[in-house]
């Protein structure tokens, strides 16, 4: 193994998809679970203890739900971890609240082994969207529109305007530099811009704040 390892928090509220979730991502060289949590109460005090990378996140969890204890972490951490909502639903409307709320994305508790950690390498090290098709269809079914286009869509340049709809398809920035025919550090530079003029801490929250104001139309 080189390099340092992903580590990463499993919050649920049930200890046998702890478990199974656990002996998934030990088996990888490059993955550490570094704390387990049954509630979200829990799962904010062990993030903030352990500082992982990455928490893989149940929404429906006793005391406060995943949505809060996501939106708990992102708000009192100077340096937050990606946060990956599990679920069981993909259409789930408390799966697009909590991409709202700032999580990275969310994977399914029945998807297979490597689509799991993959989900996790992706999140933690990489620069493109979670499962963008999914993130379409979940805007389709529960964005909340504004009748209005917002402020910040009039505030983007042309060529940002465009790096913003290939976000949403899930290109990386060095695909999103090809496309354009600019070097990806020129990518890198708009891929900021954006998130400062729609306010999104992410990718995943500004491709959001496109499907809710009508920027972007699902389909």
């Amino acid at each position: 193994m080189t390099g340092t390892p992903i580590r990463v928090v499993l919050a649920d509220d049930e200890r046998m998809v702890r478990t199974a979730l656990r002996v998934i991502l030990d088996a990888e060289p490059d993955v550490e679970v570094a704390g387990e949590a049954s509630t979200g109460a829990e799962a904010v005090s062990v993030v903030r203890e352990v500082r992982p990378d990455v928490v893989l996140m149940d929404v429906r969890m006793p005391e406060i739900d995943g949505i809060r204890a996501t939106e708990q972490i992102l708000a009192t951490m100077e340096r937050p971890p990606r946060i990956v909502v599990v679920t069981t639903f993909e259409n789930d409307a408390y799966v697009y609240d909590a991409l709202r709320v700032g999580a990275a994305g969310f994977v399914l508790k029945r998807s297979a082994a490597d689509e799991l950690v993959s989900a996790v390498r992706l999140v933690a090290r990489s620069d493109s969207l979670l499962y963008p098709a999914a993130v379409r269809g979940l805007a389709a079914e529960h964005a909340r529109r504004r009748p209005a286009a917002p402020p910040w869509a009039a505030r983007l340049t042309d060529r940002e305007a465009d790096v913003l709809r290939l976000m949403a398809t899930g290109l990386a920035n060095a695909e999103i530099a090809g496309r354009l025919g600019v070097g990806p550090a020129t990518v890198k530079t708009h891929v900021a811009a954006v998130l400062a003029k729609t306010g999104a801490r992410d990718r995943t929250q500004a491709v959001i704040a496109a499907y809710e104001s009508g920027f972007i139309t699902p389909g």
